[in-house]
């Protein structure tokens, strides 16, 4: 077998935690690449994190820059497996004992829309995009999160394709909702050893029965945000919502709470 060559470390005690990843790489062009995307991604620098960015050089005409093709060639077009590069990454940290998952933690499903223009670049599409607020063109991406008071970090992440990428768009075998991609990061993260109390999520997940029985037939419990109006607690003719249950129960004054328990809060 030949041998590797040296690569360039990174700097510090980031050369430590690269050196990990090095046996998911088949070149020396790739160890290097991994090593100074996650130094442009570390390096506290005001702008966002573009490719120019993580090169070190300058907006827009940096971009030909050879630091900035070599980056380039390594996110879009190196042959490396991004999932097993990500499996490593949360297997080194399920066994640290600083980041371990531990079952008081939770789950966090949610997703994440970054505007694009344009129509040739891969999932895009005019859908919502929550972090601006609005609909418009762009890429979302639905991800896991493991979290607990003190601590959280990505887990998986998968981008939604809208059903105009299918051939038979939505009715295509390959085409998956967002809730469909939830739900089996969900299921990825029970098979990783990934430890958590419950599966949270806001109301564009919770509103959903569908989403929910998912995640009941996997065995996984769930802490779901819901709208004001939604009545989930009963089906069929008793439906109600959580504003109608509160309304149930009786309620004189602090000294005589009827129905409701007292619940003690303290505050740092």
């Amino acid at each position: 077998m030949t041998r590797r060559l040296p690569c360039p470390p990174a700097p510090g005690p980031l050369e430590a935690y690269a050196a990990r990843f090095d046996d998911l790489f088949s070149t020396l062009a790739q160890r290097r690449g991994f090593r100074e995307y996650l130094t442009g991604l570390l390096l506290p620098r005001n702008r966002n994190k573009t490719l120019t960015c993580l090169a070190g050089t300058e907006p827009v005409v940096g971009a030909q820059h050879p630091s900035v093709q070599r980056l380039q060639f390594f996110l879009s077009e190196s042959t490396w497996d991004h999932e097993r590069v990500n499996a490593r990454r949360v297997e080194l940290l399920l066994a640290d004992p600083a980041t371990a998952p531990h079952p008081g933690g939770v789950l966090v499903i949610d997703d994440s829309g970054d505007r694009k223009d344009g129509k040739a670049t891969a999932h895009i599409g005019r859908q919502w995009l929550g972090r601006l607020g609005k609909t418009g063109n762009g890429i979302v991406t639905v991800t896991t999160c493991w979290a607990d008071e003190n601590l959280y970090y990505p887990l998986h992440a998968v981008p939604y394709s809208p059903a105009h990428h299918f051939p038979k768009g939505k009715s295509d075998p390959g085409f998956r909702t967002k809730l469909q991609i939830a739900a089996e990061l969900a299921r990825t993260a029970k098979a990783a050893g990934v430890a958590f109390r419950a599966v949270a999520a806001d109301c564009a997940y919770g509103d959903q029965d569908s989403f929910r029985r998912q995640l009941d037939s996997a065995g996984l419990p769930f802490v779901m945000a819901l709208k004001p109006s939604h009545g989930t607690w009963a089906y069929g003719k008793d439906a109600y919502t959580p504003v109608d249950a509160a309304h149930a129960l009786t309620w004189t004054d602090p000294e005589h709470p009827g129905d409701w328990t007292a619940v003690g809060r303290t505050f740092p």
